[in-house]
């Protein structure tokens, strides 16, 4: 999911805090598990100045002091467990790098692969000075350790600096990283970008004459997949074996091979450059890329690939599988692959594709920023009065006070990613704070005229929250994150996304056929889950998936207006709960009016009641004056 973060005040964080892609070594003090203080593995193991670096070992819980390369000593690092530390690479590293040690009072333990240190050093672009970037083209950025590279500024419409996250860059290695112009939101003329690193670099890119794309297209890469692991667990993890084997269609008369390709893609496979992406199957791994036969090997003889030996190579896909680029050109190993075919082994890990990538222009617009709703108030609580009564908890530390317990995968997004807030008040003061009033995001309260909070200029602010970096982090599961303060309410907490290629696409999941009529506090419109309407009620069931996108997203009902007044109630087949706590009427402003007299409602169940009934007691609109017509989502 693609966004884009505004600057206001956030490029400080972004340039010190975030992850790499650089991979994990393999870094046993004595080659098994530790009882007393060791270290086992760090990553990544090349770094600058401010990378967060997380150490695994043993005997974690009474260590003092952690001493980098060149005697720095660090007092300052987060004891996760027994056996993890984080902690930020000082400044001043040796550029020879070193061994990293842990210290208790009474023991001392050194890691036995040194940490290297990285320096970014861009030697090009694939756009030139005085050249002009037109919104949605793809800009290459060439180089050496250019993995540390984290953001990339641009200016918006109003001239007002912006920042693309390294998150949304196309793609993010160690010579090349490839970023796109925002097809819209980008000023028209001529100026400077920059390109910044987690060590504070402000690499200048060429002054370019940028303007937005019109209607007609921009740039995409496209991926094309040639080959899909369809049963990893059957195929089974590389142990030095020859089970992932391809050749040329015809090549493979012993039936060797996992997979053919035709002639013109192992042409491209020989001549271009193709991805090969793979899951790692324990902390230690190796890849060799070598001929069916052995015989020669890619990069050469024993050059393998993994986290202690060529990791700039491994790039990281942030959902827990890796990938490689392979390019054969100049390689003797391009001469013996038609007969011996091609064959990746090694040790600890399992192939899940091969694949190319190309940069084609797709018709239609640009990208259009959508909401990605976390939780909607939905008139369930009302202003804040220095209350507790935003506050929000992640699983696992729920105490019953919460309004909302956030899943654990977004409650991590919160803390790692900008996210927006709609505030509903003529003059807010807003803390957001812990549950225990203990640390205040920035340190103080945010009111009008402070930067992160935007006018609407309907009634509604947006603030605009990003906790890198920010002391709330370290407190906010034990004691949830509190939205408090006087003179507003909070409405809702989402996320910004791009929706590529003309905006969301709307998805009609259901459509009024004509026969059921006017809404008049009846049963008619009941919904359910397939499998759960054992006595015929429902005018449709859905299947699970578009059930789960009804229980946890937001869809949205059109209706017809048959009355002056009309009147709707979202409850359960049982009438036992109502969505909001109460019906909604005519004029409410959560009712949208169409040009054509119907009138459209957004609807997210997130955090009500309802969701633990719905099952069971299905999905009933009722009231009066209305007719739905159909439910539908946005994708």
């Amino acid at each position: 999911m693609k966004h884009i973060i505004n600057y206001l005040g956030a490029l400080l964080a972004v340039i010190l805090i975030g992850t790499t892609f650089t991979a994990c070594s393999d870094d046993d003090d004595n080659g098994s598990a530790n009882v007393g203080l060791g270290i086992k593995a760090f990553f990544p193991t090349k770094v600058v100045t401010n990378q967060p670096i997380t150490i695994n070992g043993s005997g974690f819980d009474a260590v003092t002091e952690i001493e980098f390369p060149g005697g720095l000593k660090v007092t300052n690092f987060e004891i996760v467990s027994f056996d993890m530390i984080r902690v930020n690479a000082p400044a001043g590293l040796p550029a020879e790098g070193g061994k990293i040690k842990v210290r208790t009072a009474n023991d001392e333990a050194e890691s036995r692969l040194p940490l290297t240190i990285g320096h970014t050093n861009v030697t090009g672009f694939s756009k030139q000075p005085g050249e002009s970037a037109i919104g949605g083209e793809l800009i290459t950025v060439y180089g050496t350790d250019l993995e540390f590279i984290n953001a990339v500024e641009l200016l918006d419409p109003d001239s007002v600096p912006q920042l693309i996250d390294h998150k949304d860059f196309y793609r993010k290695g160690t010579s090349n990283l490839v970023f796109r112009v925002p097809p819209k939101k980008i000023y028209t003329g001529t100026f400077v970008g920059y390109l910044y690193t987690y060590d504070g670099q402000k690499i200048p890119l060429p002054e370019l004459a940028y303007e937005p794309s019109a209607d007609g297209g921009h740039m995409e890469i496209v991926r094309t997949v040639i080959w899909k692991n369809d049963d990893p667990e059957g195929n089974g993890s590389i142990n030095w074996s020859g089970t992932y084997r391809f050749g040329l269609d015809g090549k493979d008369g012993n039936n060797e091979c996992i997979a053919t390709f035709p002639q013109d893609v192992w042409d491209k496979i020989k001549t271009g450059t193709f991805y090969m992406k793979y899951r790692p199957d324990g902390d230690s791994y190796q890849i060799r890329v070598t001929t069916g036969w052995w015989s020669v090997q890619w990069l050469g003889k024993d050059q393998d690939i993994a986290p202690w030996s060529m990791s700039e190579r491994i790039m990281d896909n942030e959902d827990g599988t890796y990938y490689i680029e392979v390019n054969f050109d100049g390689d003797p190993i391009v001469d013996a692959l038609d007969d011996q075919h091609l064959l990746f082994t090694g040790s600890g890990y399992t192939p899940m594709e091969l694949y190319f990538e190309e940069e084609v222009w797709v018709d239609g617009p640009g990208d259009v920023e959508v909401k990605d709703i976390v939780w909607s108030n939905g008139g369930k609580l009302g202003d804040i009065n220095w209350s507790g009564d935003y506050r929000f908890a992640t699983e696992g530390f729920s105490t019953g006070e919460e309004c909302y317990v956030v899943p654990a995968d977004i409650w991590e997004r919160l803390r790692s990613e900008t996210f927006f807030v709609t505030i509903k008040g003529a003059n807010p003061q807003i803390r957001v704070t812990s549950g225990w009033w203990s640390t205040t995001w920035t340190g103080k309260d945010i009111q009008p005229g402070n930067d992160l909070l935007s006018d609407n200029g309907d009634g509604t602010w947006t603030l605009t929250v990003d906790l890198a970096g920010d002391p709330l982090l370290d407190v906010m599961n034990e004691q949830h994150l509190l939205f408090t303060g006087s003179g507003y309410s909070v409405e809702e907490i989402y996320f910004i996304k791009l929706v590529p290629g003309g905006g969301p696409k709307e998805v009609v999941f259901w459509t009024n056929d004509g026969s059921a009529g006017s809404i008049s506090w009846n049963g008619t419109y009941r919904f359910g889950l397939d499998g759960k309407d054992g006595n015929n009620e429902c005018i449709a069931t859905l299947p699970q998936d578009i059930w789960d996108k009804v229980k946890n997203g937001t869809f949205y009902m059109t209706a017809s207006a048959d009355a002056d007044w009309y009147n709707l109630r979202i409850t359960t087949g049982w009438w036992s709960t109502t969505w909001t706590g109460a019906d909604i009427g005519k004029g409410d402003e959560r009712l949208v009016l169409n040009d054509d007299g119907t009138f459209t409602i957004e609807i997210n169940f997130s955090g009500d009641p309802i969701l633990d009934s719905l099952d069971d007691q299905h999905l009933l609109f009722t009231g009066e004056g209305y007719t739905p017509l159909k439910l539908f989502y946005y994708e």
